[in-house]
């Protein structure tokens, strides 16, 4: 077969019929493979032509003046203002920004690392949530740990678990504890959520913080109140529709809290739609605080991120020489803002 361009990891990882993970370390050399799953691997390379390097011998050391930004969805302004605040720190560093989105596809993310190693990027950022997987924290893994051993930068924004690099870190769980608190001081008792796939450790955090809250007040969220969407208008949409359907029509809770904003704007026209008032027949709560919410008719009650400035100090992090070996984590304080998408109720 003729060398094509553009081949990925993810394409030797199908030749050799070998998971991402398996493909990685077996090119890598970071961990030991059965012999006979990296003969296959690198048999693989050699019939689509695959050469890691090849980006990086063309552009003859320019591209360690850059950094690769990997987000879930650049279109969401939750990600897009983020990604403005890497931008204008890049920006002032000399630094030169190649962004690209995985849409929420785990082995999309391990390909783009890759081929950020294979360009020689000088640092690299990963935006948004990680995934409860296993398989896929190794194969990042294998992929990170030879990358930072060369001498590249590695740091996130909003994910945690076992990866071992500088991140920055928004109060997912303690922002949606504080929400709770503050619709349970409204009077509201009766509550759904909007989720989005629970495989997104943001999810899990900020559902969790959520019930913390209510459980403060004596409040219990009922499971068949949780709903689970995509991490979109779209998908808020579809599970407000969910959410109608299962009680007849009706709402039979008086506030819904939709883990995103974009989850809450779809939600609120579903509602708009169905013939129902916000916040006269329900009340609906986001997170994040993307700048649009505040124009919706009504502003939209939600959990304020400093957004750019996430995007910021990432970027701070991923330049700034580290002293040590230990990870630097930065917690960035989520503030409830009250607007009028909710109100007080007797219960």
């Amino acid at each position: 077969m003729d060398g094509r361009p553009h081949v990925t990891l993810e394409d030797v990882a199908r030749e050799a019929q070998v998971s991402l993970a398996t493909a990685s370390r077996a090119l890598n050399g970071t961990t030991k493979v059965r012999p006979d799953l990296r003969d296959r691997v690198v048999a693989a390379a050699q019939h689509l032509a695959y050469t890691p390097n090849a980006h990086a011998q063309a552009l003859a050391g320019g591209a360690h003046r850059t950094v690769g930004v990997i987000c879930h969805d650049v279109s969401d302004p939750y990600f897009a203002a983020i990604s403005r605040g890497v931008m204008r720190a890049a920006d002032e560093a000399g630094l030169l920004v190649m962004l690209a989105s995985t849409f929420r596809d785990p082995q999309k993310e391990i390909a783009y690392i890759s081929m950020l190693r294979a360009q020689r990027a000088s640092a690299i950022l990963l935006v948004g949530s990680g995934f409860e997987d296993r398989e896929w924290e190794r194969a990042l893994a294998a992929e990170i740990e030879p990358y930072q051993r060369g001498g590249g930068q590695v740091a996130v924004v909003s994910r945690h678990r076992t990866l071992k690099v500088d991140s920055v870190q928004p109060e997912n769980r303690e922002g949606a504890a504080k929400l709770a608190r503050t619709l349970t001081a409204q009077g509201h008792r009766r509550f759904a959520v909007l989720t989005g796939p629970p495989a997104l450790t943001t999810v899990v955090d900020r559902l969790k913080g959520f019930r913390e809250g209510l459980a403060e007040a004596g409040v219990e969220l009922a499971d068949d109140r949780i709903v689970e969407g995509a991490f979109t208008r779209d998908g808020g949409h579809a599970a407000m529709s969910e959410l109608l359907t299962r009680s007849g029509g009706e709402p039979d809770v008086t506030c819904v809290f939709a883990v995103t904003d974009v989850m809450a704007i779809g939600a609120m026209t579903a509602l708009r739609e169905t013939g129902l008032s916000v916040p006269g027949d329900v009340s609906v709560a986001g997170f994040d605080d993307i700048p649009v919410v505040r124009d919706l008719t009504p502003p939209l009650t939600t959990v304020a991120l400093p957004l750019e400035e996430l995007g910021e100090r990432a970027m701070e992090l991923a330049v700034r020489e580290q002293q040590g070996k230990r990870r630097r984590i930065l917690r960035m304080p989520a503030e409830v803002v009250v607007r009028d998408s909710t109100r007080p109720v007797d219960g």
